[in-house]
């Protein structure tokens, strides 16, 4: 659910960039004030697994379109929703900037619809309801499934309605929201189903993780964080450099309504003014664009086979690359903002 600039006017997407910015300056005094140190290192973790995970997208059988994990809720889950935003943020940042995933121009859009739906809205007025402190996995379950699909749901109908407002494509309300919200309700409820896989995992290994049996205690549960950590870490780096491979191919929720509605996956930006420059200053920054190696078309057996192995090897990269990356961002956010609190 990446908007691209063709969908955004510059009005709207000044205004999605301030909402954006506005939201992350709150998060960024809330986790000062609120975020335990100890969950710093999973700031930067769970950016890379949910980094790892958007690159796999999974088919929604019968409809040739695909889906991936938002990560938000999750995010909230384990973070708590103001560590969750900066970390979903940083994740969309560096998908937009070194892999052109995503718009410039857009790219407060696509923080706001897949950051803050989730974080500040499915998660403390549906999860939270539904998965008090104390729940088992089974309210955990119908907690994760209803939260995402309503954070989906909410997200996809924030693209509707921007892209309408913005009024620079050939997009009718009534036709793309009927496309966006089934499509997004089936991708809901897979996000729904892992999220609460993974949380079901991570409440074994280190039950205080999720909130649902208090704070974390001083000593007692340090290997167990440790192995959390090793965990989604090894599952990131595993996911992103090797399972990415075996993506979908077809194209994504809103990639596949936009086609249905117009007859191409994509539309294109204007050339020339703030869509233009944002689309120039992204070429030259993305080193990695759409997660490959720039090739030649391959001509025959031999060309396409080299070509699939370039492919691969580029998709490998980028996974792991964007992982670090990310990693690295969210942890030093993280580290950032709790040693102004402490100092």
């Amino acid at each position: 659910m990446h908007m691209a600039d063709a969908l955004i006017s510059p009005a709207i997407g000044g205004a999605l960039w301030a909402a954006t910015a506005g939201t992350v300056a709150w998060s960024c005094r809330r986790v000062r004030q609120e975020l335990d140190e100890r969950k710093v290192p999973l700031m930067g973790v769970l950016g890379a697994f949910v980094f790892a995970a958007q690159m796999i997208n999974f088919t929604i059988p019968g409809t040739g379109s695909s889906g991936h994990l938002g990560g938000a809720l999750l995010l909230a889950v384990l973070l708590g929703p103001h560590a969750a935003f900066l970390t979903i943020a940083s994740v969309l940042v560096v998908q937009a900037l070194f892999f052109a995933d995503g718009g410039l121009l857009a790219l407060g859009c696509n923080i706001f619809n897949l950051g803050f739906f989730p974080a500040f809205i499915a998660y403390p007025f549906i999860y939270r309801v539904i998965a008090p402190p104390g729940s088992d996995q089974g309210r955990v379950t119908m907690a994760s499934l209803a939260a995402a699909v309503a954070g989906l749901q909410l997200g996809a109908l924030a693209v509707v309605l921007q892209t309408v407002a913005s009024g620079i494509s050939a997009l009718p309300f009534t036709s793309f929201v009927l496309l966006m919200q089934p499509i997004h309700l089936a991708i809901g409820v897979v996000e729904g189903l892992v999220t609460a896989a993974v949380i079901g995992f991570v409440s074994r290994v280190h039950p205080e993780i999720t909130g649902l049996r208090g704070s974390l205690p001083e000593r007692s549960t340090v290997p167990g964080l440790r192995r959390v950590l090793v965990a989604l870490g090894v599952t990131a780096l595993l996911t992103g450099g090797i399972v990415s491979w075996f993506a979908s191919e077809n194209p994504d929720g809103l990639e596949w309504a936009i086609s249905r509605v117009t007859g191409s996956d994509e539309l294109a930006a204007p050339p020339d003014g703030v869509h233009g420059a944002a689309a120039s200053f992204q070429e030259k920054i993305a080193f990695l664009p759409d997660y490959s190696f720039s090739a030649p078309a391959a001509h025959d057996a031999a060309g396409a086979a080299a070509s699939t192995g370039s492919g691969r090897l580029g998709t490998s990269v980028s996974g792991v690359v964007g992982g670090v990356l990310t990693l690295g961002i969210a942890f030093l956010i993280g580290l950032i903002l709790r040693r102004r609190a402490s100092s």
